[in-house]
Protein backbone atom coordinates (compact mmCIF):
# COMPACT_ATOMS: atom_id res chain seq x y z
CA UNK A 1 0.00 0.00 0.00
CA UNK A 2 2.71 2.50 0.69
CA UNK A 3 4.62 1.54 -2.66
CA UNK A 4 1.46 2.15 -4.67
CA UNK A 5 0.53 5.51 -2.77
CA UNK A 6 4.25 7.12 -3.43
CA UNK A 7 4.13 5.23 -6.78
CA UNK A 8 1.04 7.81 -7.28
CA UNK A 9 2.95 10.49 -5.94
CA UNK A 10 6.02 10.04 -8.20
CA UNK A 11 4.40 9.46 -11.67
CA UNK A 12 2.23 12.79 -10.85
CA UNK A 13 5.10 14.64 -10.23
CA UNK A 14 6.82 13.68 -13.12
CA UNK A 15 3.96 14.68 -15.36
CA UNK A 16 4.21 18.13 -14.14
CA UNK A 17 7.76 18.89 -13.06
CA UNK A 18 10.14 15.92 -14.41
CA UNK A 19 8.67 15.86 -17.82
CA UNK A 20 9.48 19.73 -18.33
CA UNK A 21 12.77 19.33 -16.14
CA UNK A 22 13.67 16.60 -18.54
CA UNK A 23 12.65 19.19 -21.69
CA UNK A 24 14.88 21.97 -20.25
CA UNK A 25 17.67 19.02 -19.73
CA UNK A 26 17.65 17.78 -22.47
CA UNK A 27 17.88 21.46 -24.42
CA UNK A 28 20.65 22.32 -22.38
CA UNK A 29 22.73 19.51 -23.56
CA UNK A 30 21.49 18.89 -27.29
CA UNK A 31 20.10 22.17 -28.17
CA UNK A 32 18.72 21.83 -31.49
CA UNK A 33 18.27 25.41 -32.74
CA UNK A 34 16.34 26.54 -35.37
CA UNK A 35 17.88 27.82 -38.78
CA UNK A 36 15.32 30.43 -39.78
CA UNK A 37 15.94 32.49 -42.32
CA UNK A 38 14.46 35.01 -44.74
CA UNK A 39 11.66 32.98 -46.53
CA UNK A 40 8.51 34.04 -49.22
CA UNK A 41 6.83 30.93 -50.02
CA UNK A 42 3.24 31.18 -51.58
CA UNK A 43 0.87 30.75 -48.51
CA UNK A 44 -2.53 29.36 -48.57
CA UNK A 45 -3.97 30.38 -45.52
CA UNK A 46 -6.81 27.92 -44.85
CA UNK A 47 -10.40 29.11 -42.74
CA UNK A 48 -12.85 26.49 -41.85
CA UNK A 49 -15.69 28.51 -40.33
CA UNK A 50 -19.12 27.86 -38.83
CA UNK A 51 -22.16 29.79 -38.12
CA UNK A 52 -19.36 32.50 -37.90
CA UNK A 53 -21.28 35.47 -39.21
CA UNK A 54 -20.40 37.82 -36.61
CA UNK A 55 -16.88 37.28 -36.37
CA UNK A 56 -15.84 36.39 -40.43
CA UNK A 57 -15.86 39.64 -41.55
CA UNK A 58 -13.32 41.08 -38.89
CA UNK A 59 -10.98 37.72 -39.42
CA UNK A 60 -10.89 38.19 -43.03
CA UNK A 61 -9.99 42.24 -42.06
CA UNK A 62 -7.18 40.84 -40.13
CA UNK A 63 -6.10 38.16 -42.41
CA UNK A 64 -5.95 40.42 -45.41
CA UNK A 65 -3.80 42.89 -43.55
CA UNK A 66 -1.38 40.78 -42.71
CA UNK A 67 2.98 42.08 -44.13
CA UNK A 68 3.00 40.01 -46.33
CA UNK A 69 3.51 39.74 -49.91
CA UNK A 70 -0.15 40.14 -51.33
CA UNK A 71 0.80 38.39 -54.58
CA UNK A 72 2.07 35.29 -52.79
CA UNK A 73 -1.20 34.51 -50.16
CA UNK A 74 -4.35 33.67 -50.78
CA UNK A 75 -6.92 33.19 -48.35
CA UNK A 76 -9.65 30.56 -48.25
CA UNK A 77 -12.68 30.06 -46.32
CA UNK A 78 -14.63 27.37 -46.22
CA UNK A 79 -18.24 27.19 -44.27
CA UNK A 80 -18.51 24.44 -42.93
CA UNK A 81 -22.84 23.82 -43.27
CA UNK A 82 -23.24 27.47 -42.07
CA UNK A 83 -26.89 28.86 -42.28
CA UNK A 84 -26.24 32.01 -40.72
CA UNK A 85 -25.25 34.18 -43.92
CA UNK A 86 -21.26 33.92 -42.95
CA UNK A 87 -21.42 32.91 -46.70
CA UNK A 88 -22.43 35.58 -48.35
CA UNK A 89 -20.98 38.08 -45.97
CA UNK A 90 -17.58 36.44 -47.29
CA UNK A 91 -18.40 35.84 -50.83
CA UNK A 92 -19.41 39.66 -50.77
CA UNK A 93 -15.69 40.46 -49.97
CA UNK A 94 -14.15 41.70 -53.50
CA UNK A 95 -10.78 40.35 -53.49
CA UNK A 96 -9.14 38.34 -56.07
CA UNK A 97 -7.00 36.73 -52.91
CA UNK A 98 -10.07 35.17 -51.25
CA UNK A 99 -11.99 32.25 -51.93
CA UNK A 100 -14.63 30.65 -50.50
CA UNK A 101 -16.21 27.06 -50.58
CA UNK A 102 -19.06 25.70 -49.04
CA UNK A 103 -20.19 22.87 -47.63
CA UNK A 104 -24.03 22.31 -47.09
CA UNK A 105 -23.87 19.78 -44.66
CA UNK A 106 -22.38 20.47 -41.06
CA UNK A 107 -19.33 17.56 -41.63
CA UNK A 108 -16.58 19.06 -38.91
CA UNK A 109 -13.67 20.66 -39.44
CA UNK A 110 -11.26 18.02 -40.51
CA UNK A 111 -13.30 17.09 -43.02
CA UNK A 112 -13.67 20.30 -44.51
CA UNK A 113 -9.50 20.34 -44.04
CA UNK A 114 -9.43 16.80 -45.72
CA UNK A 115 -11.51 17.73 -48.44
CA UNK A 116 -10.12 21.41 -49.04
CA UNK A 117 -6.14 20.79 -49.00
CA UNK A 118 -6.40 18.83 -52.34
CA UNK A 119 -7.37 22.62 -54.02
CA UNK A 120 -4.65 24.43 -52.88
CA UNK A 121 -1.50 24.42 -54.28
CA UNK A 122 0.64 27.22 -52.31
CA UNK A 123 4.27 25.98 -50.99
CA UNK A 124 2.98 26.67 -47.60
CA UNK A 125 -0.58 26.34 -45.63
CA UNK A 126 -1.25 28.78 -42.88
CA UNK A 127 -4.05 26.52 -40.47
CA UNK A 128 -6.26 29.41 -38.72
CA UNK A 129 -9.43 29.57 -36.39
CA UNK A 130 -12.35 32.51 -36.40
CA UNK A 131 -11.74 34.04 -33.58
CA UNK A 132 -8.43 34.77 -32.64
CA UNK A 133 -6.57 37.80 -34.45
CA UNK A 134 -3.34 37.51 -35.64
CA UNK A 135 -0.35 39.37 -35.41
CA UNK A 136 0.06 41.46 -38.49
CA UNK A 137 3.88 40.08 -38.57
CA UNK A 138 3.15 36.05 -38.22
CA UNK A 139 2.67 34.52 -41.73
CA UNK A 140 6.81 35.77 -42.26
CA UNK A 141 7.41 34.31 -39.17
CA UNK A 142 5.91 31.09 -40.14
CA UNK A 143 7.33 31.10 -43.56
CA UNK A 144 10.83 32.35 -41.90
CA UNK A 145 10.57 28.96 -39.69
CA UNK A 146 9.97 26.43 -42.75
CA UNK A 147 12.69 28.24 -44.71
CA UNK A 148 14.69 25.16 -42.52
CA UNK A 149 14.29 22.28 -44.27
CA UNK A 150 14.20 19.98 -41.51
CA UNK A 151 11.07 21.69 -40.38
CA UNK A 152 7.93 20.58 -41.81
CA UNK A 153 5.17 22.53 -39.10
CA UNK A 154 5.54 25.55 -37.27
CA UNK A 155 3.28 26.41 -34.82
CA UNK A 156 2.52 30.34 -33.47
CA UNK A 157 2.42 31.22 -29.98
CA UNK A 158 -1.83 32.39 -28.70
CA UNK A 159 -1.72 34.99 -26.28
CA UNK A 160 -4.70 34.79 -23.84
CA UNK A 161 -5.63 38.30 -22.78
CA UNK A 162 -7.58 38.10 -19.31
CA UNK A 163 -9.30 40.46 -17.03
CA UNK A 164 -8.55 38.62 -13.57
CA UNK A 165 -10.73 35.96 -11.87
CA UNK A 166 -11.53 32.46 -13.27
CA UNK A 167 -9.79 33.73 -16.74
CA UNK A 168 -6.51 34.30 -14.80
CA UNK A 169 -5.88 30.81 -13.84
CA UNK A 170 -6.47 29.63 -16.91
CA UNK A 171 -3.93 32.31 -18.19
CA UNK A 172 -1.57 30.78 -15.67
CA UNK A 173 -1.67 27.19 -16.78
CA UNK A 174 -1.32 28.28 -20.62
CA UNK A 175 1.58 29.75 -19.63
CA UNK A 176 2.64 26.92 -18.25
CA UNK A 177 2.03 24.61 -21.00
CA UNK A 178 3.98 27.27 -23.65
CA UNK A 179 6.80 27.10 -21.15
CA UNK A 180 6.62 23.13 -22.01
CA UNK A 181 6.27 23.62 -26.07
CA UNK A 182 9.68 26.07 -25.98
CA UNK A 183 11.34 23.14 -24.31
CA UNK A 184 10.60 20.61 -26.33
CA UNK A 185 11.00 22.73 -29.76
CA UNK A 186 14.50 24.05 -28.36
CA UNK A 187 15.43 19.97 -28.03
CA UNK A 188 13.90 18.60 -31.47
CA UNK A 189 9.73 18.80 -31.93
CA UNK A 190 6.67 19.83 -29.83
CA UNK A 191 3.65 17.13 -30.17
CA UNK A 192 1.14 19.50 -31.12
CA UNK A 193 0.62 22.70 -32.15
CA UNK A 194 -2.09 25.93 -31.58
CA UNK A 195 -4.87 25.02 -33.78
CA UNK A 196 -5.31 29.53 -34.12
CA UNK A 197 -2.13 29.75 -35.50
CA UNK A 198 0.33 27.07 -37.08
CA UNK A 199 1.66 26.62 -40.68
CA UNK A 200 3.17 23.24 -42.39
CA UNK A 201 5.10 22.90 -45.56
CA UNK A 202 1.81 21.54 -48.58
CA UNK A 203 3.53 18.43 -49.87
CA UNK A 204 4.44 17.31 -46.22
CA UNK A 205 0.60 17.06 -45.25
CA UNK A 206 -0.99 13.61 -45.02
CA UNK A 207 -4.69 12.57 -45.69
CA UNK A 208 -6.83 13.82 -42.99
CA UNK A 209 -9.69 12.09 -42.45
CA UNK A 210 -13.49 13.22 -41.39
CA UNK A 211 -14.13 12.82 -37.84
CA UNK A 212 -10.72 14.17 -35.95
CA UNK A 213 -11.53 16.14 -33.06
CA UNK A 214 -7.51 17.12 -32.79
CA UNK A 215 -6.76 17.96 -36.27
CA UNK A 216 -3.90 20.36 -34.89
CA UNK A 217 -2.24 16.83 -33.59
CA UNK A 218 -3.05 14.63 -35.98
CA UNK A 219 -1.55 16.86 -38.90
CA UNK A 220 1.78 17.74 -36.83
CA UNK A 221 2.21 13.84 -35.26
CA UNK A 222 1.73 12.63 -39.03
CA UNK A 223 4.47 14.83 -40.59
CA UNK A 224 6.33 14.33 -37.18
CA UNK A 225 6.37 10.48 -38.47
CA UNK A 226 7.94 11.52 -41.95
CA UNK A 227 11.43 12.31 -40.00
CA UNK A 228 10.40 16.32 -40.21
CA UNK A 229 10.36 18.63 -37.23
CA UNK A 230 7.23 20.31 -35.26
CA UNK A 231 8.76 23.40 -33.98
CA UNK A 232 7.52 26.58 -31.95
CA UNK A 233 7.89 29.87 -33.15
CA UNK A 234 6.73 32.43 -30.55
CA UNK A 235 7.17 35.33 -32.57
CA UNK A 236 4.07 34.03 -35.07
CA UNK A 237 1.72 35.66 -32.62
CA UNK A 238 -2.51 34.80 -32.20
CA UNK A 239 -4.62 36.63 -29.40
CA UNK A 240 -7.52 35.25 -27.90
CA UNK A 241 -9.89 36.22 -24.88
CA UNK A 242 -9.48 33.65 -21.90
CA UNK A 243 -12.61 31.63 -20.70
CA UNK A 244 -14.31 33.89 -17.95
CA UNK A 245 -17.15 30.89 -17.69
CA UNK A 246 -15.87 27.68 -15.93
CA UNK A 247 -18.58 25.58 -17.36
CA UNK A 248 -17.89 26.97 -20.76
CA UNK A 249 -13.86 26.29 -20.72
CA UNK A 250 -14.51 23.00 -18.84
CA UNK A 251 -16.38 21.68 -22.05
CA UNK A 252 -13.97 23.26 -23.78
CA UNK A 253 -11.45 21.33 -21.99
CA UNK A 254 -13.11 17.76 -21.62
CA UNK A 255 -13.47 18.27 -25.49
CA UNK A 256 -10.29 18.48 -25.91
CA UNK A 257 -8.48 15.91 -24.14
CA UNK A 258 -11.53 13.43 -26.05
CA UNK A 259 -9.43 14.02 -28.50
CA UNK A 260 -5.75 12.80 -26.96
CA UNK A 261 -8.77 9.08 -26.52
CA UNK A 262 -9.57 9.63 -29.65
CA UNK A 263 -5.76 9.69 -31.11
CA UNK A 264 -4.42 6.45 -28.94
CA UNK A 265 -8.08 4.59 -30.37
CA UNK A 266 -7.04 5.73 -34.20
CA UNK A 267 -3.28 5.77 -34.26
CA UNK A 268 -2.70 3.01 -31.70
CA UNK A 269 1.04 3.55 -32.43
CA UNK A 270 1.32 6.59 -30.22
CA UNK A 271 1.01 5.12 -27.18
CA UNK A 272 3.96 2.68 -27.87
CA UNK A 273 7.12 3.75 -27.27
CA UNK A 274 10.22 3.64 -30.37
CA UNK A 275 6.76 3.15 -33.11
CA UNK A 276 6.55 6.90 -33.20
CA UNK A 277 9.69 9.74 -33.51
CA UNK A 278 7.59 11.30 -30.55
CA UNK A 279 5.55 8.57 -28.56
CA UNK A 280 7.44 9.12 -25.67
CA UNK A 281 7.23 12.80 -26.05
CA UNK A 282 3.44 12.07 -25.80
CA UNK A 283 4.04 10.13 -23.08
CA UNK A 284 5.58 12.95 -20.58
CA UNK A 285 2.89 15.89 -22.22
CA UNK A 286 0.16 13.95 -22.63
CA UNK A 287 -0.63 10.60 -22.07
CA UNK A 288 0.21 10.61 -18.34
CA UNK A 289 -2.17 14.11 -17.95
CA UNK A 290 -5.01 11.37 -18.46
CA UNK A 291 -3.94 8.91 -16.03
CA UNK A 292 -3.61 11.84 -13.38
CA UNK A 293 -6.90 12.48 -12.20
CA UNK A 294 -7.08 8.45 -11.77
CA UNK A 295 -3.75 8.44 -9.50
CA UNK A 296 -4.58 11.53 -7.49
CA UNK A 297 -7.83 9.60 -6.45
CA UNK A 298 -6.23 6.13 -5.44
CA UNK A 299 -3.36 8.41 -4.18
CA UNK A 300 -5.69 9.70 -1.12
CA UNK A 301 -7.86 6.35 -1.06
CA UNK A 302 -4.84 5.21 0.27
CA UNK A 303 -3.89 8.10 1.90
CA UNK A 304 -6.51 7.86 4.29
CA UNK A 305 -6.12 4.35 4.89
CA UNK A 306 -2.27 4.95 6.06
CA UNK A 307 -2.77 7.86 8.20
CA UNK A 308 -5.23 5.62 10.52
CA UNK A 309 -1.87 4.16 10.91
CA UNK A 310 1.00 7.01 10.78
CA UNK A 311 1.28 10.47 12.35
CA UNK A 312 3.62 11.37 8.65
CA UNK A 313 0.67 10.41 6.34
CA UNK A 314 -2.02 12.22 8.41
CA UNK A 315 -0.29 15.04 8.10
CA UNK A 316 -0.14 14.53 4.03
CA UNK A 317 -3.50 13.19 4.50
CA UNK A 318 -4.12 16.91 6.07
CA UNK A 319 -2.35 18.94 3.06
CA UNK A 320 -4.06 16.83 0.34
CA UNK A 321 -7.60 17.65 1.95
CA UNK A 322 -6.10 21.33 2.25
CA UNK A 323 -5.40 21.67 -1.21
CA UNK A 324 -8.86 20.29 -2.68
CA UNK A 325 -10.27 22.81 -0.25
CA UNK A 326 -8.31 25.83 -1.50
CA UNK A 327 -9.62 24.43 -5.45
CA UNK A 328 -13.30 24.41 -4.07
CA UNK A 329 -12.71 28.14 -2.79
CA UNK A 330 -11.37 29.60 -6.31
CA UNK A 331 -14.21 28.14 -7.72
CA UNK A 332 -17.28 29.43 -5.06
CA UNK A 333 -15.32 32.35 -4.46
CA UNK A 334 -13.74 33.68 -7.85
CA UNK A 335 -12.35 37.08 -6.16
CA UNK A 336 -9.92 34.36 -4.25
CA UNK A 337 -8.41 33.37 -7.64
CA UNK A 338 -5.82 36.31 -7.12
CA UNK A 339 -4.31 34.14 -4.59
CA UNK A 340 -1.06 32.41 -6.16
CA UNK A 341 -2.02 29.25 -3.79
CA UNK A 342 -5.81 29.09 -4.76
CA UNK A 343 -5.36 29.93 -8.17
CA UNK A 344 -2.78 26.77 -8.91
CA UNK A 345 -4.82 24.60 -6.71
CA UNK A 346 -8.39 25.04 -8.40
CA UNK A 347 -7.20 24.90 -12.10
CA UNK A 348 -5.26 21.90 -11.53
CA UNK A 349 -8.31 19.95 -9.80
CA UNK A 350 -10.32 21.36 -12.97
CA UNK A 351 -8.25 19.89 -15.55
CA UNK A 352 -7.94 17.06 -13.97
CA UNK A 353 -11.90 16.57 -13.09
CA UNK A 354 -11.81 17.67 -16.63
CA UNK A 355 -9.62 15.15 -18.04
CA UNK A 356 -11.71 11.62 -15.98
CA UNK A 357 -14.88 13.49 -18.11
CA UNK A 358 -13.37 13.54 -21.57
CA UNK A 359 -13.21 9.43 -21.14
CA UNK A 360 -16.73 9.56 -20.42
CA UNK A 361 -17.51 12.14 -23.13
CA UNK A 362 -15.55 10.40 -25.65
CA UNK A 363 -17.28 6.74 -25.18
CA UNK A 364 -20.91 8.41 -25.03
CA UNK A 365 -20.61 11.54 -27.71
CA UNK A 366 -20.33 10.63 -31.21
CA UNK A 367 -20.22 13.70 -32.40
CA UNK A 368 -17.43 15.82 -30.74
CA UNK A 369 -15.86 16.32 -34.00
CA UNK A 370 -18.88 18.96 -34.92
CA UNK A 371 -18.15 22.13 -32.79
CA UNK A 372 -21.11 25.01 -31.65
CA UNK A 373 -18.15 27.41 -30.55
CA UNK A 374 -15.10 27.86 -31.76
CA UNK A 375 -12.20 26.50 -30.66
CA UNK A 376 -10.37 28.51 -28.78
CA UNK A 377 -6.89 26.44 -28.44
CA UNK A 378 -5.33 22.82 -27.45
Amino acid sequence: MTFAFWSCIVIVCFTYFGYPACMALLARLRPRPLQAAAWTPTIDVLLVVHDAAAEIARKLDNLLALDYPSELLRINVVCDGCHDGTEDIASARASPRLRVFADAGHRGKSACIGSTLPRLDGDVVLFTDVRQRLDRHAARALADALADRRVGVASGELVLESDGGFGQGVNAYWRFEKLIRRLESASGSLVGVTGAIYAARRDQLPEVPPGLILDDMWIPLAVAARGLRVVFVPQALAFDRAATDPATEARRKRRTLAGNFQLLHRWPALGVPGAHPLAWRLWGHKWLRLLVPWLLALALALNALLAMESRLYAALLVLQLLAYALAVAGWSWPRLMSLLPIRIASTFLSLNLSAAAALVMYVRERNLHLWTVTPARR
